[in-house]
């Protein structure tokens, strides 16, 4: 099976600079081929995400926030018009208010939970039914996860709770979405050095103590979380739905 993806189209949500997984996944379309539809979220984001996008020759930006209805009904009208089909999504959005990233877990307030399941979770379930129309021959839809999802990790908190809940919708939408041959998986990769990893306290630490027990001896490259983007939208993971799939080194696999 090939990665050759000429000819095929894809949008990708999440690019906010350049050291976003999202951007790695999207060069990595662009070399195999795929025409490219890139969103950034709002205005504040606007300057350097667009220029970033359109660096790409061929790429398209457009401005589209998960959480309105009215944003992803508008975008999705506009890839119609302007592409007809779609071959694959990528969905590397996930948002919790920096304050419920802090101290304990328990101390989670209502409004912190409801905005971390919106946008982190709610928003794969949004864009996947607005892009299912549109992927007549197929595809492949991509999502973001972490360990966190599994394991206790400090100071991950609602987050983590709201991974949990991304992995069991990408089970449930592949099951959906399968009778149209419609793929829906998620990456999990290792702590990488993203503007959203930042808001995490003690990310230091996470990469000190991934790199030291993880069976390669090191922390994961975002290229190497792009490439597995390129198989995942490819041909070549054509039998492969509903899964997590690891990129962190084997860290994951360790017990202590």
């Amino acid at each position: 099976m090939s990665t050759d993806l000429k000819g095929r189209n894809a949008v990708v949500f999440g690019v906010a600079n350049k050291r976003s997984i999202a951007w790695s996944i999207a060069q990595g379309l662009h070399a195999a081929g795929m025409k490219l539809a890139i969103t950034y979220q709002n205005e504040r984001m606007e300057l350097e995400a667009k220029d970033l996008i359109l660096s790409l020759p061929g790429a398209e930006a457009y401005m589209c926030d998960v959480s309105k209805d009215e944003d992803i009904d508008r975008l999705f009208a506009t890839l119609k018009d302007r592409h007809g089909k779609l071959h694959a999504l990528v969905h590397s959005v996930a948002y919790a208010p920096a304050e419920e990233l802090k101290g304990d877990f328990v101390n989670t307030t209502r409004e912190g939970f409801r905005v971390a399941h919106d946008v982190s979770v709610y928003s794969l379930i949004a864009v996947s039914r607005a892009a299912a129309p549109l992927m007549e021959d197929g595809g492949s839809i991509i999502t973001m996860t972490y360990y966190g999802a599994e394991k206790v990790v400090p100071h991950y908190n609602v987050m983590a709770v709201a991974k949990a809940a991304l992995e069991c919708t990408v089970r449930y939408l592949s099951s959906d979405l399968g009778k149209r041959k419609i793929r829906v998986n998620a990456i999990s990769a290792g702590p990488i050095k993203t503007l959203a990893a930042r808001g995490i306290s003690g990310l230091g630490d996470m990469l000190k103590s991934h790199a030291e027990r993880a069976p390669l001896g090191r922390n994961v490259e975002v290229a190497e979380v792009g490439s597995t983007g390129v198989f995942l939208a490819s041909d070549a993971s054509s039998g492969i739905t509903g899964e997590v799939i690891y990129v962190d080194c084997g860290y994951n696999i360790m017990g202590f």
